[in-house]
Protein backbone atom coordinates (compact mmCIF):
# COMPACT_ATOMS: atom_id res chain seq x y z
CA UNK A 1 0.00 0.00 0.00
CA UNK A 2 1.17 3.51 -0.80
CA UNK A 3 1.91 6.01 1.99
CA UNK A 4 -1.15 8.02 3.06
CA UNK A 5 -0.19 11.64 3.71
CA UNK A 6 -2.78 13.80 5.47
CA UNK A 7 -2.83 17.62 5.44
CA UNK A 8 -4.68 19.07 8.44
CA UNK A 9 -5.39 22.39 10.11
CA UNK A 10 -8.24 24.67 11.13
CA UNK A 11 -10.45 26.28 8.50
CA UNK A 12 -8.50 28.95 6.65
CA UNK A 13 -5.08 27.38 7.26
CA UNK A 14 -4.43 26.68 3.57
CA UNK A 15 -4.93 22.90 3.56
CA UNK A 16 -6.47 22.72 0.09
CA UNK A 17 -3.79 24.89 -1.47
CA UNK A 18 -0.93 22.99 0.12
CA UNK A 19 -2.44 19.57 -0.63
CA UNK A 20 -2.67 20.54 -4.29
CA UNK A 21 0.86 21.96 -4.29
CA UNK A 22 2.24 18.79 -2.69
CA UNK A 23 0.40 16.64 -5.23
CA UNK A 24 1.91 18.57 -8.12
CA UNK A 25 5.41 18.61 -6.69
CA UNK A 26 5.45 14.86 -5.98
CA UNK A 27 3.97 14.13 -9.42
CA UNK A 28 6.80 16.18 -10.96
CA UNK A 29 9.28 13.65 -9.50
CA UNK A 30 7.60 10.87 -11.51
CA UNK A 31 5.52 9.46 -8.68
CA UNK A 32 1.90 8.41 -9.20
CA UNK A 33 -0.04 10.66 -6.85
CA UNK A 34 -3.74 10.83 -6.04
CA UNK A 35 -5.40 13.60 -4.05
CA UNK A 36 -8.65 13.15 -2.10
CA UNK A 37 -10.51 15.83 -0.14
CA UNK A 38 -12.88 15.22 2.76
CA UNK A 39 -15.74 15.77 3.28
CA UNK A 40 -16.85 14.65 -0.19
CA UNK A 41 -19.82 17.01 -0.23
CA UNK A 42 -21.05 16.21 -3.73
CA UNK A 43 -19.95 12.59 -4.10
CA UNK A 44 -21.52 10.84 -1.09
CA UNK A 45 -24.83 10.75 0.74
CA UNK A 46 -23.18 11.57 4.04
CA UNK A 47 -21.04 14.27 2.45
CA UNK A 48 -24.23 16.00 1.34
CA UNK A 49 -25.60 15.64 4.89
CA UNK A 50 -22.44 17.27 6.27
CA UNK A 51 -23.10 20.26 4.01
CA UNK A 52 -26.59 20.49 5.52
CA UNK A 53 -25.10 20.26 9.02
CA UNK A 54 -22.61 23.07 8.32
CA UNK A 55 -25.40 25.24 6.93
CA UNK A 56 -27.38 24.87 10.16
CA UNK A 57 -30.12 22.55 8.89
CA UNK A 58 -29.82 20.31 11.97
CA UNK A 59 -29.34 23.18 14.44
CA UNK A 60 -26.45 25.29 15.69
CA UNK A 61 -23.09 23.75 16.58
CA UNK A 62 -24.00 23.42 20.26
CA UNK A 63 -27.34 21.80 19.42
CA UNK A 64 -25.91 18.69 17.73
CA UNK A 65 -24.04 16.30 20.03
CA UNK A 66 -20.44 15.86 18.83
CA UNK A 67 -20.78 12.07 18.78
CA UNK A 68 -23.64 12.34 16.27
CA UNK A 69 -21.71 14.86 14.19
CA UNK A 70 -18.63 12.60 14.24
CA UNK A 71 -20.64 9.73 12.77
CA UNK A 72 -21.60 11.89 9.76
CA UNK A 73 -17.94 12.59 8.97
CA UNK A 74 -16.84 9.00 9.59
CA UNK A 75 -19.66 7.67 7.39
CA UNK A 76 -18.61 9.97 4.56
CA UNK A 77 -15.20 8.29 4.63
CA UNK A 78 -16.77 4.83 4.94
CA UNK A 79 -18.80 5.56 1.79
CA UNK A 80 -15.51 6.51 0.15
CA UNK A 81 -13.51 3.56 1.49
CA UNK A 82 -13.25 1.72 -1.84
CA UNK A 83 -12.12 4.94 -3.57
CA UNK A 84 -9.41 5.41 -0.96
CA UNK A 85 -8.19 1.81 -0.89
CA UNK A 86 -8.11 1.66 -4.71
CA UNK A 87 -6.02 4.84 -4.74
CA UNK A 88 -3.60 3.38 -2.19
CA UNK A 89 -3.20 0.22 -4.29
CA UNK A 90 -2.77 2.01 -7.61
CA UNK A 91 -0.55 4.94 -6.60
CA UNK A 92 2.86 5.66 -5.17
CA UNK A 93 1.38 8.09 -2.66
CA UNK A 94 -2.10 9.30 -1.68
CA UNK A 95 -2.67 12.75 -0.21
CA UNK A 96 -5.78 13.64 1.80
CA UNK A 97 -6.95 17.19 2.35
CA UNK A 98 -8.56 16.44 5.75
CA UNK A 99 -9.05 12.96 7.13
CA UNK A 100 -9.79 11.30 10.49
CA UNK A 101 -7.76 13.89 12.48
CA UNK A 102 -10.25 16.57 11.40
CA UNK A 103 -13.03 14.61 13.05
CA UNK A 104 -10.98 14.25 16.22
CA UNK A 105 -10.13 17.95 16.41
CA UNK A 106 -13.51 19.41 15.45
CA UNK A 107 -15.66 17.15 17.58
CA UNK A 108 -13.19 16.98 20.46
CA UNK A 109 -13.25 20.79 20.61
CA UNK A 110 -16.88 20.66 21.75
CA UNK A 111 -16.07 18.75 24.96
CA UNK A 112 -13.47 18.95 27.72
CA UNK A 113 -11.53 16.67 30.03
CA UNK A 114 -12.57 13.05 30.40
CA UNK A 115 -15.57 13.50 28.07
CA UNK A 116 -13.26 14.72 25.30
CA UNK A 117 -10.80 11.86 25.83
CA UNK A 118 -13.63 9.31 25.67
CA UNK A 119 -15.00 10.85 22.46
CA UNK A 120 -11.57 10.84 20.80
CA UNK A 121 -11.15 7.14 21.60
CA UNK A 122 -14.64 6.43 20.27
CA UNK A 123 -14.03 8.29 17.01
CA UNK A 124 -10.78 6.40 16.40
CA UNK A 125 -12.57 3.13 17.13
CA UNK A 126 -15.36 3.95 14.65
CA UNK A 127 -13.06 5.11 11.87
CA UNK A 128 -10.17 2.67 12.14
CA UNK A 129 -11.79 -0.43 13.66
CA UNK A 130 -15.51 -0.48 12.86
CA UNK A 131 -15.14 1.13 9.41
CA UNK A 132 -11.61 -0.30 8.89
CA UNK A 133 -10.24 2.85 7.26
CA UNK A 134 -6.50 2.90 6.59
CA UNK A 135 -4.33 4.72 9.09
CA UNK A 136 -2.21 7.67 7.91
CA UNK A 137 1.52 7.33 7.40
CA UNK A 138 2.09 11.03 8.18
CA UNK A 139 -0.12 13.90 9.36
CA UNK A 140 1.08 17.42 8.52
CA UNK A 141 -0.57 20.08 10.70
CA UNK A 142 -0.67 23.58 9.20
CA UNK A 143 -0.79 25.73 12.32
CA UNK A 144 -2.20 29.24 11.94
CA UNK A 145 -3.62 31.75 14.46
CA UNK A 146 -7.40 32.08 14.33
CA UNK A 147 -7.45 35.78 13.37
CA UNK A 148 -5.38 35.13 10.27
CA UNK A 149 -7.36 31.98 9.48
CA UNK A 150 -10.63 33.95 9.51
CA UNK A 151 -9.09 36.58 7.25
CA UNK A 152 -8.22 33.80 4.82
CA UNK A 153 -11.76 32.37 5.09
CA UNK A 154 -13.21 35.77 4.11
CA UNK A 155 -11.10 35.68 0.94
CA UNK A 156 -12.21 32.18 -0.12
CA UNK A 157 -14.03 31.57 -3.37
CA UNK A 158 -17.63 30.26 -3.18
CA UNK A 159 -17.87 26.61 -2.04
CA UNK A 160 -20.16 23.91 -3.44
CA UNK A 161 -21.91 23.16 -0.13
CA UNK A 162 -22.81 26.69 1.04
CA UNK A 163 -23.83 30.08 -0.29
CA UNK A 164 -22.59 31.78 2.89
CA UNK A 165 -19.29 33.62 3.29
CA UNK A 166 -18.53 31.35 6.27
CA UNK A 167 -20.23 28.18 7.50
CA UNK A 168 -21.18 27.56 11.15
CA UNK A 169 -17.69 26.41 12.10
CA UNK A 170 -15.76 29.05 10.16
CA UNK A 171 -17.78 31.93 11.59
CA UNK A 172 -17.12 31.04 15.25
CA UNK A 173 -13.67 32.28 16.32
CA UNK A 174 -13.93 30.73 19.79
CA UNK A 175 -14.75 27.37 18.30
CA UNK A 176 -11.85 27.58 15.84
CA UNK A 177 -9.47 28.35 18.71
CA UNK A 178 -10.66 25.26 20.59
CA UNK A 179 -10.19 23.18 17.43
CA UNK A 180 -6.66 24.54 17.08
CA UNK A 181 -5.96 23.64 20.72
CA UNK A 182 -7.05 20.03 20.13
CA UNK A 183 -4.95 19.81 16.96
CA UNK A 184 -1.89 20.98 18.91
CA UNK A 185 -2.64 18.45 21.65
CA UNK A 186 -2.85 15.64 19.09
CA UNK A 187 0.37 16.79 17.40
CA UNK A 188 2.32 16.50 20.64
CA UNK A 189 1.07 13.01 21.52
CA UNK A 190 1.40 11.12 18.22
CA UNK A 191 4.83 10.65 16.55
CA UNK A 192 3.39 10.53 13.00
CA UNK A 193 2.35 14.21 13.29
CA UNK A 194 4.50 17.07 11.97
CA UNK A 195 3.59 20.70 12.80
CA UNK A 196 4.31 23.35 10.15
CA UNK A 197 3.94 27.02 11.07
CA UNK A 198 1.93 28.96 8.47
CA UNK A 199 2.70 32.25 10.20
CA UNK A 200 5.99 33.64 11.50
CA UNK A 201 6.54 36.98 13.23
CA UNK A 202 2.86 37.72 12.76
CA UNK A 203 2.99 37.39 8.98
CA UNK A 204 1.68 34.67 6.68
CA UNK A 205 4.51 32.72 5.07
CA UNK A 206 4.41 32.38 1.29
CA UNK A 207 2.71 29.38 -0.31
CA UNK A 208 6.06 28.29 -1.72
CA UNK A 209 7.88 28.58 1.60
CA UNK A 210 5.23 26.55 3.42
CA UNK A 211 5.22 24.04 0.57
CA UNK A 212 9.00 23.61 0.81
CA UNK A 213 8.65 22.93 4.52
CA UNK A 214 5.91 20.34 3.93
CA UNK A 215 7.86 18.60 1.19
CA UNK A 216 10.83 18.31 3.54
CA UNK A 217 8.62 16.50 6.07
CA UNK A 218 7.06 14.21 3.45
CA UNK A 219 10.08 12.99 1.47
CA UNK A 220 11.54 10.90 4.35
CA UNK A 221 8.38 8.71 4.21
CA UNK A 222 9.73 7.32 0.92
CA UNK A 223 13.18 6.50 2.33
Amino acid sequence: MAPLIVIEGIDGSGKGTQAQQLTERLAATGRRVQLLSFPRYRETLFGHAIGDFLNGRFGQLNEVHPFLASVLYAADRFESRSVLTDALQQSDVVICDRYVPSNLAHQGAKLEGAERDELLRTIERIEFEVFALPRPSLVVLLDVPVDIAQRNIAAKKPRSYTDKAADLQEADAGYLQRVRDVYLQLATTDPIWQRVESVRAGKQRSITEIGDDILGRVLPTFA
